[in-house]
């Protein structure tokens, strides 16, 4: 069990309270994440700065994104973050094969996209030293410089997440459990 507080709108310190009404606003409730992130404004604010580059920033489609955040937090064995990313890429109309494939550890039919989720996974595993060949592999399959550097914005992104899922034991909210995700050991 958690020892960390999971603030909602009214309990939320001052530099926090207009996110988790944006959140509330927008998403019809408070993530528990989002609660957990509120005790420190920085790391909220972070968060959700990030999120919003993500979309409005990268290269990558809707269906790339989504398998980067699925890959690394599958890789961090996140249960919240991976849960939390099935719904969303449900919701985003992500094809349900891809979403199923990341989340049980099998490659993705789609070359390119197998390609992204295994750099992704190198990148974390290896600590961002993927080595020469994966980056051969990543760029033979279309992709560039630019995206080398958004697969490491997605990691950071990612890492902020996954770690305090970790830390703070975050419950998963009840509008991930239809897609709840439970790591079995680290992938």
């Amino acid at each position: 069990m958690s020892s960390f507080t999971i603030h909602d709108v009214n309990s939320a310190p001052a530099g926090s309270k207009a996110i988790l009404e944006g959140a509330q606003k927008g998403m019809g409730f408070v993530p528990n994440m989002f609660g957990v992130f509120a005790a420190s404004p920085a790391v909220l604010e972070a968060y959700t700065t990030l999120a919003g580059l993500q979309d409005a920033k990268t290269d990558f489609s809707e269906t790339e994104r989504q398998v980067l955040f699925l890959s690394i937090s599958a890789h961090n064995t996140c249960d919240y973050c991976v849960s939390a990313h099935s719904t969303i890429s449900k919701g985003k109309k992500v094809d349900g094969a891809v979403v199923e494939a990341v989340r049980n550890g099998t490659p993705l039919a789609d070359a390119k996209l197998e390609a992204l989720r295994t750099f992704a996974t190198t990148m974390v595993e290896k600590r961002g030293f993927p080595g020469d060949a994966a980056l051969a592999a990543f760029r033979a399959a279309g992709y560039g410089d630019r995206h080398v550097l958004e697969v490491i914005l997605a990691i950071a992104f990612k890492t902020i997440s996954n770690f305090t899922n970790h830390v703070a034991g975050t419950a998963i909210d009840d509008a991930f459990q239809p897609t709840l995700w439970t790591a079995t050991a680290p992938v």
